[in-house]
C-alpha cells in the first residue's frame, strides 16, 4: 500500500522547503492525519505540502497540477490548487507539491446537519464539473467502466462485508445497475473518488472537495453515486432534482456504484478495525450508513 523506505518527517519537509522554496520555509509545519497516497503537512494557514508515499501518487499529483488550474475557476466550491512543485532530490527522490488548503473537516470525521443544503451544494458542484472534456483529458485505468465490468470487485466486497439480512437487496441493486444501458453521451469531467474522506464540511454542510488524483473523462454516474454516499438520509431525491440532467440509465448505474463504493468503505473500515495496512476505521460507519441510504431511500 505504501512506500515505507523513506520516513517523512517535519524536519524533512522543512529541509526540502529550505532547499527549493526558501520563501515558504519559515511557515509553521504540522502533520495532517489521514491521507492515502500522500502524507500531508499543513504549511502555515493557507497551504498544504503533499508528499507522495505510494508508487502511483506522483503521477496523480502531476495530473492534478495539470488540470486543477483549468477546472477550479468554474467550480462553486473550493478545491485544492497547485502553488509550487517540488522536484525530486537526494533527500526525497519523488516530486511533491504545495497546494492551497481547503478549510473544513473531512466528512468521515464529522457529519452533515443541513442535508438539503448539502444536497443542493453537491448537485451544483457536480453540474459545474460535469462538462465535456478536451481530447487530451485523462482516462482512468481502474475506474469509469460500466458496472458490468466491475463485477469481480463487487463480488469481492460483497462476500467480505455484506450483512446477511440485506444481501438480497444489495445484490438486486447491483444487478439492476449491471443491466442498465451504457453512457452514450460525450466524456465528461468526473472527480472519480467522491466519498466522505474526500469532501470537507463546515457549519453543517459541504464546504469543499479534495483529492482529484483520480479525475477522468467518462461516465458521470461515478460521481452521481455520491448522492447516496455523501449527504445524509433522504437527500438523494433533492440532489437529483437540483442536478436535473441524469437520465434513468445513469440513475441506475449511479445507484449500483453507490453500493460498490459503500461496500469498499465498509471493507476499509473493517481492515482499519483489524489494524491492517491501509485500513481506515472511520470509513466503516460511513460506508454502512451510505449502504442503508441506498437500500432505504433509492430513487429506482
Amino acid at each position: 500500500m505504501t512506500d515505507s523506505e523513506i520516513e517523512i518527517t517535519a524536519d524533512l519537509v522543512h529541509d526540502l522547503l529550505q532547499e527549493q522554496h526558501s520563501d515558504l520555509a519559515g511557515l509553521a509545519i504540522r502533520e495532517v492525519a489521514g491521507g492515502w497516497g500522500n502524507q500531508m503537512w499543513r504549511l502555515g494557514n493557507d497551504l498544504v505540502v503533499r508528499m507522495p508515499r505510494t508508487e502511483g501518487a506522483p503521477d496523480l499529483q502531476r495530473k492534478e497540477c495539470r488540470w486543477l488550474p483549468v477546472l477550479a475557476p468554474r467550480l462553486p466550491l473550493p478545491v485544492p490548487t497547485p502553488v509550487r512543485i517540488g522536484e525530486p532530490s537526494a533527500r526525497f527522490p519523488k516530486p511533491w507539491t504545495i497546494m492551497t488548503w481547503v478549510p473544513g473537516e473531512p466528512l468521515d470525521y464529522t457529519s452533515i446537519s443541513r442535508g438539503d443544503h448539502a444536497a443542493d451544494t453537491l448537485a451544483g458542484f457536480l453540474k459545474a464539473l460535469h462538462v465535456e472534456t478536451p481530447e487530451d483529458a485523462p482516462i482512468s485505468e481502474d475506474r469509469g467502466d460500466h458496472p458490468k465490468k466491475c463485477t469481480d470487485g463487487f463480488d469481492h466486497f460483497f462476500h467480505a462485508v455484506v450483512p446477511d439480512d440485506v444481501a438480497d437487496d444489495v445484490r438486486a441493486v447491483w444487478d439492476d445497475a449491471v443491466a442498465a444501458p451504457e453512457w452514450e453521451g460525450p466524456p465528461l469531467w468526473v472527480h472519480g473518488d467522491l466519498h466522505p474522506a474526500n469532501v470537507v464540511v463546515s457549519d453543517g454542510t459541504l464546504s469543499g472537495v479534495i483529492d482529484f488524483g483520480d479525475m477522468f473523462a467518462g461516465d458521470p454516474a461515478w460521481d452521481l453515486a455520491a448522492a447516496w454516499v455523501v449527504p445524509p438520509a433522504d437527500a438523494a431525491s433533492p440532489f437529483f432534482d437540483a442536478y436535473a440532467q441524469a437520465d434513468e440509465g445513469t440513475l441506475r448505474r449511479a445507484r449500483g456504484l453507490a453500493v460498490l463504493k459503500s461496500l469498499f468503505l465498509m471493507l476499509m473500515g473493517q481492515n482499519g478495525d483489524r489494524g491492517l495496512p491501509g485500513g481506515k476505521p472511520t470509513w466503516g460507519p460511513a460506508g454502512r450508513a451510505a449502504l442503508d441510504r441506498v437500500l432505504r431511500g433509492g430513487l429506482m
